[in-house]
C-alpha cells in the first residue's frame, strides 16, 4: 500500500536520483536512494523493514513497476541501511542484492546481526526500530569484489570497498555523472544542521569496526574520483566536498584523540560522552548553527551514544 503522503517523503535530484525518507527515528535522518536510468531502477540502501511502504510508494509515484528494479545495493549491513533488504527483495521479482563479501552471510542468515543490534539497542527498542528481519536467498545476491562494475540501464556503477566505518562497507561510484553513494563512509550531514545552505559533517563511529586510519583513507579514495556530489544515507546530497572531506578527516582524528585521552579513565564512558557532545557543539558553534542546548541534544544524543560505544570497542581492541 502506498503511503498517502509519499510526495512529502521524496526529494528529487538531477539525473534520476530520488532520496526517500526511510522514516527511521525522525524525519530526514535516514534515506534510501532510488536511482533510475532508461526505465531500470536500483535502490541504494533500504532503511528498515518498516521503511518498505515508503520505498514501494516511491516506485508507484515514479510509475516504475517493481519488476523493473534490477538492484538493491546495500552499502553495508547495519540495519538502518540494510534491515529492510530482505522484505524489499520479496517485492522485487527481478532484483539482485549486492552485499559486501564480509556482510553477505549476515543477510542470508541474520540471527547474529539481530543479536548484535539487540546488544546495542536493547530488545524493546530494537523491535520498535527494525521490525522483523527477512533473510535473502544467496542465489539472489551479488557479492562484489573491490572495484566490480554493474550495469543499471546505460549506467556503469563501480562498487568499491571502503573500510573504516565498517569492514563490510562499499560505496557506489557513478563516474558518468561524477557522483558517489557513500553510505556512512563520508559521514553524517543532517539537513537540520544546514546554515544558509552550508552543510555540516560529522563521522559516525558506531560499533564494531571503527578504524580512524582506514576511514580517512576511504574518504581520500572517494575524493580521488573527483565527485561533484555525494549522496549520504544520513542525509541525501552534499556538494561542498573539498571542505567537507577536510572537516570529516579532522573530526575522525579528533574522535580518536578523545578516545585515547580517556582510554584508562575509570569513568571512561561518561567522559567520552561529555567530551564528544562538547566537540560537536563547538563545531556547530563554528558552523553558525543557532540551535539551543535542548535542540542540540535532541539531534545529537543518539549519535553521541552510538559513536562512543564504537570508540570504546576500538579502544578495547588495543587500537590506542
Amino acid at each position: 500500500m502506498m503511503t498517502a503522503d509519499i510526495s512529502a517523503r521524496l526529494t528529487d535530484f538531477p539525473a534520476g536520483i530520488t532520496a526517500i525518507d526511510a522514516d527511521y527515528v525522525r524525519p530526514r535522518l535516514a534515506a534510501s536512494h532510488l536511482v533510475v536510468d532508461g526505465g531500470r531502477a536500483a535502490f541504494v540502501d533500504t532503511g528498515t523493514t518498516l521503511s518498505l511502504p515508503n520505498l514501494l510508494g516511491a516506485l508507484a509515484a515514479k510509475n516504475i513497476d517493481p519488476a523493473d528494479v534490477d538492484w538493491v545495493l546495500t552499502t553495508h549491513v547495519h540495519l538502518d541501511h540494510a534491515g529492510g533488504a530482505g522484505a524489499l527483495m520479496q517485492a522485487l521479482p527481478n532484483a539482485r542484492c549486492a552485499v559486501h563479501p564480509r556482510g553477505a552471510r549476515h543477510l542470508a542468515e541474520p540471527s547474529k546481526l539481530i543479536a548484535g543490534s539487540i546488544a546495542v539497542y536493547g530488545e524493546e527498542r530494537y523491535r520498535s526500530l527494525y521490525g522483523e528481519i527477512v533473510p535473502i536467498e544467496e542465489a539472489r545476491m551479488l557479492v562484489p569484489e573491490d572495484g566490480e562494475r554493474i550495469m543499471l540501464g546505460s549506467l556503469t556503477l563501480e562498487l568499491i570497498h571502503t573500510p573504516g566505518h565498517a569492514l563490510h562497507h562499499y560505496c557506489v561510484v557513478d563516474r558518468d555523472h561524477h557522483r558517489i553513494f557513500s553510505g556512512d563512509t563520508f559521514g553524517i550531514s543532517y539537513r537540520d544542521f544546514d546554515v544558509d545552505g552550508r552543510e555540516f559533517i560529522m563521522p559516525t563511529t558506531t560499533p564494531v569496526h571503527f578504524d580512524p586510519v582506514a576511514l580517512c583513507n576511504s574518504v581520500d579514495r572517494l575524493m580521488n574520483y573527483k565527485p561533484r556530489a555525494i549522496y549520504l544515507t544520513h542525509y541525501a546530497e552534499v556538494r561542498d566536498l573539498a571542505r567537507l572531506a577536510g572537516e570529516m578527516k579532522h573530526r575522525v582524528r579528533a574522535f580518536a584523540d578523545l578516545g585515547r585521552q580517556h582510554a584508562k579513565a575509570p569513568d571512561r564512558g561518561q567522559r567520552l560522552r561529555h567530551g564528544m557532545y562538547a566537540l560537536l557543539s563547538r563545531w556547530l558553534d563554528e558552523h553558525g548553527f543557532p540551535g539551543d542546548e535542548m535542540k542540540r541534544h535532541w539531534l545529537l544524543d543518539d549519535d553521541v551514544e552510538l559513536n562512543c560505544q564504537g570508540i570504546e570497542v576500538w579502544l578495547d581492541r588495543g587500537a590506542a
